[in-house]
């Protein structure tokens, strides 16, 4: 996740995303960097506007959480029907 936030600072700080200036970010924030993290984020990337890749993460993430919680209701409502079903069959075997 550090080299990532390293990629958004030189970003936005408006200096170039390299290999160098990502290992100085994260040498000053005291980070061992590993050389090939860092050449995979350099060529991850590479070409990728930024700015429109921040924009959509920002409209996918509350998306993707009402999902969740639309799902997590789902699940409550099925765990409320199951107790309901084993108090009747208690029920039953003491009538019957």
């Amino acid at each position: 996740m550090e080299y990532i936030y390293a990629g958004l600072l030189l970003y936005r700080a408006g200096k170039q995303v390299d290999e160098a200036s990502v290992k100085k970010v994260l040498d000053a924030a005291g980070i061992k960097v590993d050389d090939g993290r860092v050449k995979a984020l350099v060529a991850a990337l590479d070409g990728v506007n930024i700015e429109e890749a921040i924009k959509e993460a920002a409209v996918a993430a509350p998306v993707a959480a009402v999902a969740e919680v639309k799902e997590e209701k789902k699940e409550e409502k099925k765990e409320e029907k199951k107790p309901a079903a084993d108090a009747a069959a208690g029920l039953g075997a003491l009538f019957g």
